[in-house]
């Protein structure tokens, strides 16, 4: 049971179990979970809960559905199904909500009467029967009537019922809330102002009833008031008074007024019939007629100005209401004299066709007005279309001339049609109207007019004789004679040549042709004029002028003209054998007297016996050495140049040239730093050659070195003079005579040639760079292998 305590303590603030005489009451809420415990029956009986399964204990509602049970194991009663209060006790009108139970017990047989008093919780929320509350109520209500309303139902008992209503805001309605004998609460609402249906026909409020529970719960109704009308307003006409205007001779049935009473109120107290009244006349009566319900008045006999021209008629307009009510408005009706006369013209003169150039303000026709109406019906304007060079001018009475306003011009407008028209001032206007065609004879005022006033002409030289060249067609908008044009060359002479000798044009159609074949090398542009004129009288002319360019066509081969030779011949040129790497052998210059773009020359090799040895600019056409000649080369070398313009398609000329090489002596032994010490070994040569030439100079310059060191070695003992230095070759050297240049290399021969008497020393072939040599200089009288007098020089 302790363990329970706080459950109970939760839900509600507690529950009670007291047994009074031979029943025992129990106290629970409604809508208790499921398997949630009341009570210890076997504790509250005081039986021993070890025996309740061999009494066969039971549980047993009487007069309803079993909600509670007895747990056999513990002796606990508890909750089988949720419980509604409503459900269980709908039936009951007091706040008071029992369960019977009824235990039984075996061995020996007992039973217990037990009451479950279901206590009432707010769970259900106050609601009306119906959702919408309708109330008819009449406008001549009188204020603080009072009108029942639907009371709201709550399930709940207590404080847990409808406690109030309220109403939502109106200045209109108002509730009051009383309670009846049952002690149910019950509104009525009541009428705080007299309603207007006209002002507002349909008030809607919202009825809230509330409950008394904590928190409370509450349920709305929307109460909806709807006003009946009472015949409260009278029949209201648009206006007062009316002034209508109508024409004479209007057809019958034709609508002359149509009038508007409106009433507010609402059903048969607002249908309105229309009906004249005792003031208004008999004659007004016959001649219009009122549509009773619609109150259209419409005419019903013959309306004539002279006659009669005003009627007044007084409408009453009643509703239909059960004490009906009227409204009236005076209406007056105004005839009108109708203009039924068109105004009249007459052309009494009109002069055409007339020439483009006539003076201005010469007149051209005389027209007449008139109109058989009176007043503003009978008078009359005449007027011309604005946007032409003419104007009226009145002359007299209804009668007006058409002059010339503005210059005219054939070529721009050829012919006018000029409609005259003439209108009355009557409402509705009347009009008529009469066209008349002015046409314009020719004058010849306008000269004829190329399209372009410079043309330039491009025509390719070695064009044929009689070569369309152009259609220079002039324009003369004139007619006839005054436009046939004849074209003619102006007469220029360019160098004693006339135009016509060169040029023809056709004079009919202005098509330019060419008379010979040009040539753009001799003549290059011509410029001169033509002349277009026409067959008036005077005639008029202008010209236009011609520029002729003659475009070249690459018809000349370039022409060469250095190196200079005969025609066919080959040209010869001798170079010497020693020439510089970069040296210039010869020049190739070829003209073109075809124009700058035809005339760009480029020379290239069409043959070449070495192609590593001489190089050609393609621009310049200069001719250079790409390295030394080489013992190896020819002697003789053949070059074929050709020189090729720029043209399409090109057209090009050739030239041979024959080189030969040539020895040149060596100069003073002084002078050897003219001799080219570079070589370019690498030119021609194999590479094994190579390999052999640097092995072989490789071991003599080792070889010399060597001796040199030895004889050195030698002479120190002697303290002999060491070689002297002046004997060494360069420029500040002076020639040794009567002396022999001793080498014991070969191969040293076969590059420098020694001269013995004159102590020279001649390069035979070129030497290769960083080649070192030993030279002696031995008196003449002495042995080879004596050299103590001897003098020793590097090279």
């Amino acid at each position: 049971w302790r363990r329970y305590v706080p459950l109970f303590t939760v839900i509600f603030s507690s529950f009670t179990a007291q047994i009074l005489g031979s029943v025992t009451h129990y106290s629970i809420p409604e809508e208790m979970k499921e398997r949630s415990v009341v009570a210890n029956l076997a504790t509250d009986l005081r039986l021993d809960v070890k025996t309740l399964n061999e009494r066969k204990m039971r549980l047993d509602v009487i007069a309803n559905k079993k909600y509670l049970d007895v747990n056999k194991e513990t002796g606990e009663l508890y909750i089988v199904e949720k419980i509604d209060r409503e459900i269980v006790c709908n039936s009951k009108l007091t706040s008071s909500c029992y369960l019977r139970l009824e235990v039984t017990l075996e061995n020996p047989v007992r039973i217990f009467n037990i009451d479950v008093e279901i206590l009432d919780m707010n769970d259900n929320a106050p609601q009306f029967r119906r959702e919408t509350i309708y109330l008819d109520v009449s406008e001549a209500t009188p204020k603080g009537e009072r009108f029942s309303l639907s009371n709201a139902v709550d399930p709940d008992v207590g404080l847990n019922s409808v406690k109030t209503y309220y109403l939502s805001e109106s200045e209109y309605f108002n509730i009051e809330v009383q309670t009846a004998r049952d002690g149910s609460k019950i509104s009525e609402l009541i009428l705080l102002k007299q309603l207007d249906r006209e002002q507002q026909a349909v008030h809607h409020l919202t009825l809230t009833a509330v409950d008394g529970g904590k928190p409370a719960r509450s349920g709305t109704a929307s109460v909806i008031v709807r006003v009946l009308d009472t015949n409260d307003n009278t029949p209201t006409f648009d206006k007062s008074m009316y002034n209508v205007k109508i024409m004479e001779n209007s057809p019958i049935g034709s609508l002359v007024l149509h009038l508007n009473a409106t009433d507010l109120d609402e059903g048969s107290n607002s249908d309105i019939t229309y009906s004249y009244s005792l003031y208004t006349s008999e004659k007004t009566q016959e001649t219009f007629h009122l549509n009773p319900t619609s109150g259209e008045i419409t005419v019903r006999g013959m309306l004539n100005y002279e006659d009669f021209n005003i009627y007044d008629m007084e409408v009453i307009a009643t509703d239909k209401g059960a004490n009906s009510l009227s409204g009236q408005c005076t209406i007056k009706i105004l005839v009108e004299d109708m203009n039924d006369n068109h105004p009249e013209l007459s052309i009494k003169s009109f002069q055409s066709p007339v020439s483009e150039d006539i003076k201005l303000d010469t007149v051209i026709a005389v027209v007449s007005v008139s109109d058989k109406d009176s007043g503003e019906n009978g008078i009359v304007d005449l007027h011309i279309p604005d946007n032409m060079p003419f104007k009226l001018r009145e002359s007299s009475d209804n009668y007006y001339e058409l002059v010339v306003s503005e210059a005219l011009d054939r070529e721009k407008v050829p012919e006018y049609d000029i409609t005259f028209t003439v209108t009355d001032r009557g409402s509705p206007p009347l009009s008529d109207n009469e066209t008349m065609t002015l046409e314009l004879l020719d004058v010849n005022d306008n000269v004829p007019q190329f399209p372009k006033s410079f043309y330039t002409i491009r025509v390719m030289e070695n064009n044929a004789p009689g070569a369309l060249l152009e259609s220079l067609s002039a324009f003369d908008p004139d007619l006839h004679e005054n436009q046939y044009l004849v074209y003619v060359i102006i007469e220029k002479e360019i160098a004693n040549t006339s135009m016509s000798m060169l040029f023809s044009i056709n004079p009919e159609d202005g098509k330019l042709y060419a008379l010979k074949t040009f040539d753009y090398e001799i003549e290059k542009e011509f410029l001169f004029h033509i002349e277009a004129r026409d067959s008036g009288s005077p005639p008029l002319s202008s010209n236009v002028s011609v520029h002729i360019i003659i475009v070249d066509q690459n018809d000349n081969a370039p022409v060469i003209v250095s190196p200079w030779r005969a025609h066919g011949s080959v040209v010869e040129e001798k170079i010497p054998r020693s020439t510089d790497k970069g040296s210039l052998v010869a020049k190739v210059i070829a003209l073109d007297t075809d124009s700058v773009h035809n005339s760009r020359i480029t020379y290239q090799f069409l043959q070449v016996t070495d192609a590593t040895l001489f190089s050609l600019d393609q621009y310049n056409g200069e001719i250079r050495t790409m390295r030394m000649f080489s013992y190896r080369d020819p002697r003789h070398q053949r070059l074929v140049v050709v020189a090729k313009d720029n043209g399409e398609p090109a057209l090009s000329a050739t030239v041979t040239i024959k080189l030969s090489t040539e020895e040149t002596a060596v100069k003073a032994y002084s002078d050897m730093t003219e001799v080219p010490l570079e070589y370019d070994i690498f030119s021609d040569l194999n590479l094994y050659l190579v390999i052999g030439l640097g092995s072989v100079s490789f071991l003599l310059l080792i070889t010399i070195l060597v001796t040199i060191v030895l004889k050195c070695q030698k002479a120190k003992p002697s303290k002999a003079a060491p070689p002297s230095r002046n004997s060494v070759i360069s420029e500040r050297n002076s020639t040794i005579a009567d002396s022999t240049l001793v080498s014991n290399d070969a191969y040293w021969y076969s590059l420098f040639l020694a001269e013995t008497r004159k102590g020279k020393l001649v390069v035979r072939q070129p030497v290769p760079k960083g080649s070192r040599y030993i030279v002696s200089s031995i008196p003449r009288g002495t042995g080879l292998t004596d050299t103590s007098d001897s003098a020793a020089s590097t090279l």
